[in-house]
């Protein structure tokens, strides 16, 4: 007997979908709506540039690290069960980052929201897979996809926006507390999603979420810190029990996969050079995202006086060119092949020169609008390499081992991106905490931006060198 599946035609399924869709604009507008409300929150917490990189880094880095678990609880435990206890989490969590006191509140509400949102965004992807077939499937994949990219886009414009209209005299909490009432929707209307769980029960690693967890987490605060406390004995231990602790990692996830125990990951998808590789890339790639998102809003607004709902208009045209380069790649890599991402990244190189070049020599006489130029080649850019490289990386891995394939390059998406901050406390806030006090504040804060540019320069050359050498061996 064939199974039947929901269809788009019928309102509860269609519910469904919209609350699915609304859920993944959620957790992914947050990775990119508290950029343009940094300035604001620096202002008015009295952060420093290590606190400001936790802040941003503590969601995505709690999101990375408990992605692959997340999935499988909501296997083990039913996806809309598990969608409902993250929703709530991420709803409780986000009014804490709007009511934080101080910089170090903010930070482990941060973290708290991105493990939340780990639970909740695997049963988006699960329940659209589980719940639909054919044609339907992929339409609402497709949507997804366009909700995601949207996502990324309104949270430049809208977290102006809402920063400056200064709602209630909450200014940047309520880039947080706007999460509330929308999740209690969803939690609300989450009964037209149709429960669903896999047919075995899958184990779960959780003594390997700890050991990954600590190890990213020794190997990211001291890089974060350095800027602020510099480099200590303590830090370079942290570095070396962060080794240790990856190593560890490994070897017990290879004595899970010997035992057949499911690990969190599978190293022999580690040990194929391509997938490697390709974990590489996505993992430079991210890092440059979250290095250029950050140092903007930080030049634009604190260093060039903009206000957030300007920042975010500027930003504009980078997010069209993003669109309109991601429209265009799967085309052009099912015309050219892998060589077209090989010229996305000289040109997302490109992209950061030429920013480069036009903050370096206006200076402190920078005029934003002049940066409209090199923010679209930077759109471009990343709509050139982010949007195919997935899809060829994830081509690399046999059909039986795609989902953990998937959660492997979402989890170094974020710890990339984390990386990224890790480099921005660094470059950008090292200039700053050096400027000369008589130096003006434009001409400083474009001095910092080129220093976190240059980091994005050498990151995309590295990619673009690696994308080179992946085309040559696809052609032997």
């Amino acid at each position: 007997m064939k199974e039947r599946y929901p269809t788009l035609s019928q309102p509860a399924t269609l519910l469904g979908l919209l609350i699915l869709l609304l859920a993944g604009f959620m957790t992914i507008l947050d990775l990119f709506i508290v950029n343009v409300a940094i300035p604001s929150i620096q202002g008015d917490l009295g952060a420093n540039f290590s606190q400001v990189a936790f802040i941003v880094a503590g969601y995505e880095l709690g999101f990375g690290v408990l992605l692959i678990t997340g999935g499988r609880l909501g296997d083990r435990f039913g996806r809309r069960r598990l969608f409902i206890a993250g929703m709530l989490g991420f709803t409780i969590t986000s009014a804490f980052c709007g009511l934080a006191v101080n910089p170090d509140m903010l930070i482990i509400a941060r973290v708290l929201q991105g493990l939340t949102a780990a639970m909740m965004q695997p049963q988006i992807y699960s329940s659209i897979r589980v719940n639909f077939s054919g044609r339907e499937r992929g339409i609402a994949f497709s949507l997804l996809g366009m909700v995601l990219g949207l996502a990324a886009i309104a949270g430049q414009v809208l977290g102006g926006f809402i920063v400056e209209a200064d709602f209630g005299g909450l200014g940047w909490r309520m880039v947080f507390l706007i999460n509330v009432p929308t999740g209690i929707f969803s939690i609300i209307m989450a009964r037209f999603i149709p429960e669903s769980r896999a047919p075995e029960r899958p184990l779960l690693d959780w003594s390997g979420v700890v050991i990954v967890s600590l190890g990213l987490i020794l190997f990211l605060v001291p890089l974060i810190e350095s800027q602020n406390h510099g480099w200590t004995i303590w830090s370079f231990l942290s570095l070396a029990s962060s080794a240790l602790l990856l190593y560890g990692f490994w070897l017990h996830q290879e004595r899970r996969r010997i035992a057949k125990r499911q690990p969190l990951i599978d190293t022999q998808l580690l040990r194929q050079s391509r997938f490697a590789l390709g974990g590489s890339l996505v993992l430079l790639i991210y890092s440059t995202s979250s290095v250029f998102f950050l140092s903007y809003a930080l030049l634009v607004q604190t260093g060039l006086g903009l206000s957030p709902l300007s920042s975010g208009l500027l930003f504009v045209p980078c997010s069209i060119g993003f669109t309109a380069a991601s429209i265009a790649a799967p085309r052009l890599v099912e015309r050219f092949g892998t060589k077209t991402i090989f010229w996305g990244a000289v040109f997302y190189t490109f992209s950061f020169a030429v920013l480069i070049g036009q903050v370096w020599i206006a200076g402190g006489e920078l005029i934003a609008s002049h940066l409209i130029t090199g923010l679209i080649f930077v759109g471009i850019g990343q709509g050139l390499v982010m949007t195919p490289l997935l899809n060829l990386v994830l081509g690399f891995v046999e059909e039986n081992k795609a989902g953990m394939a998937s959660g492997v390059i979402s989890t170094l998406q974020q710890v990339g991106a984390a990386i990224g901050l890790a480099a921005v406390s660094i470059l950008f806030g090292g200039v700053i905490a050096n400027g000369a006090g008589g130096d003006a504040q434009s001409g400083l804060y474009a001095s910092a931006f080129v220093s976190s540019m240059f980091y994005n320069l050498i990151a995309s050359l590295v990619s673009a060198i690696l994308l080179w050498k992946m085309a040559k061996e696809q052609k032997k």
